[in-house]
């Protein structure tokens, strides 16, 4: 056997990666950031590769295996990496498919077939198939980023699986090349094909011959002891080489988590789905009722029949989640049951249904869903589920292990109320939910591999809850694989005959034992490469920021991420995370890139130079601090918090980029640019403006704002107020981006607020969030500037006076990045509590007032920082009730994002992600179109890069309001038509 895996301790990285150079393989990388990105995927394992090959095209795949084969090193094959058993990492090299081996090769609508590359996204291909009708029956709920090379390996099931099969039940053909190179494409054989195939005397007959005798000798064990239950996915799928399954070898491959194969390319199964679809959503009294409802609930046919329980809702803490948790029936579980038919047909299957279930046991209510945006908003908790679920309510870690173990269906309430027994009984908790209608439980839990007796709890556990399904007639997995969190198991589950026929197999693809060995057959045991380990002691790393829901623990932020991976989501879906990584498709450039790099710096041995790291500099270098990722992660992951601390650490007592001296004290510079600002203005438009944009770090290619020829504050406090203020004072904000750029905004809220009866003031002084110090990491100066706003604004907000912001990014630091810079300061807390929106207080807080009528369509880009802190709601309802058709940009940000946008190695990325949705989107709206934009930064990216310009809310609404007969400037310019939008 060749030496391999578990036994080239000789090599090291540097060897084997010009090796792979040398031998044309693709992009090689072996610098410490890459391996140490791609050490874990979403599993409890952590395994520093030598190197990662993304290959382009065929030949470097089969190149990169050479090369291995000859260095004795073993082969990783890796898609999104949100394995959560731990099959997607390995010590040799990754071979990430993802990248660039991603292309739908064909698809034909008329024999309802697709091949693909393994790389490819499935949302890429539903987007395709859906042009003709069309759609892949397996849907887990990683869609929007996870590869059909890794559903093939896993056999992903998802929701869907119920009724359109498991991804092996739609797979038609695959061309796979073994690690000794043999190149062979697989699909249904009669008997006549097999003899025909071994006839032929080549590497591919002696491999189809060694199968065939395998199957011949062992029908009796390939018909009882596997393939009894749709989700029995542990082990290999040896029952697709019986003769009633016309020897399946492409379906006997799915499943195998690459150590038999690596996937050149797929031809699947596509089908047609059903005209339309309805939600019934049950509630019931706890998990175990729902779970006994579902062989009943079966005999409707359902499409889906998932389950979740409250251990799961308790958790959300998003905005727009949350909502939509709010409006499930009052229940402590659900099922949310998916229908299939037509509009005739639907209300009585989904009537029948819920008539079924009500008469279940425990069953606490029925309603049917109708409203299909509302039935999104509820799939989406199921999505996130995996994110949710790493967290318990009380803030602890929970983790995969015991992932996805499947009963069948009719086992499913008597094997949950035991397992429940089984956690209680080791002190352990865990949010269960899951694919209920094929008795599936997902379920993370609260083991502490941080030390030795909660890694001891974690051994002895997952081997009772091994027993417990093998006496449910049940599977360790039921879609996400054995991997290293299951495959030393597997003896639990089956006999010594099946173990040692799943290592005949394992012998006949790969004697070398070369692709992802410790997998399924001569399995690592279930402790071993634990990311987290008492026996590893991470650098002790002073903080800044408190980083209280980790408990002040640095490492344990950062391990927030646990590889799900929705950050490499490339389209929006109304999220914004992350728009760096839409732009790059590079690993490096998303949330969990950043998140896994910070994390290995915390552990000092890939990356060993902690806060002065350059690979983590450069990773954080194209993160925007853009905050999506704190609302859209599952499991609220926060780079552009961490990146702050980073950079407060890493340049501390050492010479900054030019621009985190230029931007990031903007505030204090503008103050003296504003006493002249015709001259300022005058010198940045000038022939020295690139070599001053140079000295700056700021990119040549941006236009420098405009410094106002006067700003708010200057005509605020010599100006008469005007209405009766009948409903008491507000603080209006005024930032340093209106005040000093455009304070035509600050003036229109004025006058927004005057007329719905508010009594406007601003704070003594000239006042600053400290939002510019923050996002370039100087947060000395952020909090001194802190304690001195806090101070300022301390007696209106204890006098319940509320603070009003029109800039979103400054109202968002002083609701969040105060009250975390100023730890424990209950006046910065109460800051944070009395600030508010516009539109939320004019929605929340002014009743009565009615905003003037204004017939108009608007598209509207949603800040960054505001998706992240109060959400759009407010501002919908009062467009709403202001008569304006406005469409919400699913757009994410604007790609300009404060100081980000401006600096220097920016540009390209900066305008890239505004391109992707609103920019094209602006350019194509009608010209008595609205272009709603509250943020600074996206009416300067619209100006900077269309022939439109962006509206604040103040704006539009001042614009509307009847003539007060004031003097002064006037509330809000005369809003520009089209052609005035226009450049010369």
């Amino acid at each position: 056997m060749t030496t391999t895996a578990q036994g080239q301790g000789s090599l090291d990285a540097a060897a084997v990666a010009e090796a792979l150079r040398q031998g044309d393989c693709g992009t090689v990388a072996d610098d410490s950031g890459t391996r140490a990105r791609y050490s874990a995927d979403a599993s409890n394992y952590r395994r520093i590769p030598l190197a990662v090959v993304f290959p382009r095209e065929r030949r470097h795949v089969l190149n990169t295996l050479g090369v291995c084969r000859r260095l004795g090193v073993p082969v990783t094959c890796r898609g999104a990496g949100t394995s959560t058993s731990g099959q997607a990492v390995g010590p040799g090299v990754v071979l990430d498919f993802s990248r660039s081996f991603n292309q739908l090769l064909a698809l034909d609508p008329h024999a309802r077939t697709a091949t693909v590359q393994p790389g490819l996204v499935l949302d890429e291909l539903q987007t395709a198939a859906a042009g003709h009708g069309l759609l892949f029956g397996a849907d887990p709920s990683t869609h929007s980023r996870c590869t059909l090379g890794g559903m093939i390996g896993n056999n992903a099931c998802g929701s869907h699986s119920l009724a359109w099969g498991r991804t092996a039940d739609n797979i038609v053909e695959l061309e796979v090349v073994t690690y000794r190179g043999t190149v062979v494409r697989l699909g249904e054989m009669t008997q006549e094909e097999i003899d025909e195939a071994i006839a032929a005397g080549d590497d591919r007959a002696e491999l189809i011959a060694a199968l065939h005798r395998l199957a011949q000798r062992n029908l009796a064990v390939l018909r009882t002891g596997l393939g009894r239950f749709p989700r029995q996915v542990s082990g290999y799928a040896l029952e697709q080489l019986l003769p009633e399954r016309r020897f399946h070898l492409a379906r006997a491959l799915v499943g195998s988590e690459g150590t038999l194969a690596v996937v050149l390319s797929a031809t699947v199964r596509l089908l047609a789905p059903p005209p339309e679809r309805a939600l019934v959503v049950l509630g019931f009294s706890d998990a175990c009722a729902a779970a006994d409802a579902v062989p009943v609930l079966l005999g409707h046919r359902p499409l889906a029949l998932e389950g979740l329980d409250h251990a799961l809702t308790d958790i959300v803490t998003r905005p727009g989640t949350r909502a939509a948790v709010d409006t499930l029936p009052a229940a402590r579980a659900w099922l949310f049951a998916e229908l299939g038919g037509t509009a005739d047909t639907l209300p009585g299957q989904a009537e029948a249904l819920a008539e079924a279930a009500q008469q279940a046991p425990g069953c606490t209510g029925a309603e049917v869903i109708t409203d299909p945006v509302r039935a999104r908003r509820l799939w989406r908790i199921r999505e996130d589920g995996a994110g949710l679920a790493t967290r318990s309510p009380d803030g602890h870690e929970a983790w995969p292990g015991w992932e996805d173990a499947a009963v069948p269906p009719d086992q499913l309430g008597s094997y949950l109320r035991q397992f429940t027994a089984l956690m209680d009984r080791h002190q352990l908790q865990g949010a269960v939910y899951g694919h209920f209608g094929e008795g599936c439980l997902h379920v993370r839990i609260t083991f502490d591999f941080g030390t030795e007796e909660g890694t001891a709890v974690f051994r002895t556990f997952v081997a009772d809850a091994a027993r417990l399904i093998a006496a449910h007639g049940g599977s360790l997995s039921g879609e996400h694989g054995d991997g290293q969190a299951r495959s030393a198991l597997l003896p639990l589950m089956y006999g010594p005959e099946i173990i040692a026929l799943f290592e005949e197999f394992k012998n006949v693809w790969d004697p070398d034992n070369g692709l992802n060995p410790g997998m399924i057959v001569r399995p690592l045991p279930v402790d071993r490469h634990l990311r987290v380990s008492p026996q590893r002691t991470p650098l002790p790393l002073a903080t800044v920021l408190p980083f209280s829901a980790d408990d002040g623990d640095f490492a344990m932020a950062t391990r927030r991420c646990v590889g799900v991976g929705k950050c490499r989501s490339t389209s929006g879906g109304g999220d914004v995370m992350c728009p760096s990584y839409r732009v790059t498709r590079d690993e490096k450039d998303s949330t969990r890139g950043r998140a896994r790099l910070l994390y290995e710096m915390t552990q000092g041995e890939v990356i060993t130079d902690g806060w002065r790291s350059t690979e983590v500099r450069d990773a954080l270098d194209l993160c925007l601090s853009c905050k999506g990722c704190s609302a859209d992660c599952p499991v609220g992951v926060d780079v552009a918090t961490y990146k702050s601390e980073f950079l407060h650490h890493h340049y501390q007592g050492r010479l900054r980029p030019a621009s985190h001296y230029i931007m990031g004290w903007l505030p204090l510079l503008a103050r003296p640019a504003a006493r002249v600002p015709r001259l300022v203005n005058a010198l940045t438009s000038s022939r020295l403006a690139p070599g001053l944009k140079r000295l700056g770090g700021i990119a040549t290619q941006r236009e420098v704002p405009r410094f106002a020829d006067q700003t708010f504050l200057s005509w605020f406090r010599r100006r008469t107020p005007q209405g009766d203020g009948r409903r008491g004072p507000v603080l209006l904000w005024a930032d340093s981006f209106n005040n000093h750029f455009s304070p035509e905004v600050l003036t229109a809220g004025v006058a927004v607020l005057e007329h719905a009866g508010f009594r406007v003031q601003v704070p003594d002084g000239t006042q600053c969030c400290g939002l510019t110090w923050i996002t370039t990491g100087q947060l000395g100066v952020a909090r001194r500037i802190a304690l001195r706003t806090t101070a300022a604004l301390r007696p209106a907000v204890r006098a319940g006076i509320s603070v009003v912001g029109l800039e979103p990014s400054c109202t968002a630091a002083l609701r969040s990045d105060l009250p975390e810079l100023l730890d424990g300061d209950e006046d910065a807390r109460a800051l944070g509590r009395s600030t508010r929106t516009l539109a939320e207080l004019l929605v929340d807080h002014a009743p009565g007032w009615q905003p003037p009528h204004v017939a108009a369509r608007s598209i509207s880009q949603t800040h960054c920082h505001q998706h992240a802190t109060s959400g759009f709601g407010a501002d919908s309802t009062l467009l709403a009730r202001m008569g304006i058709d406005n469409t919400a940009l699913d757009s994410g940000c604007c790609g300009l994002a404060g100081n980000f946008g401006f600096e220097r190695g920016h540009y390209e990325v900066s305008v890239a992600a505004g391109e992707q949705v609103l920019l094209p989107a602006v350019r194509a709206a009608a010209a008595d179109t609205r272009i709603l934009a509250d943020g600074f930064s996206c009416r300067t990216q619209i100006a900077q890069q269309t022939r439109r310009h962006g509206t604040h809310l103040a704006q539009l609404i001042a614009h509307a309001l009847p003539p007060s007969g004031t003097s002064g400037p006037p509330a809000s310019p005369t809003l520009p038509t089209d052609k005035e939008h226009a450049r010369d």
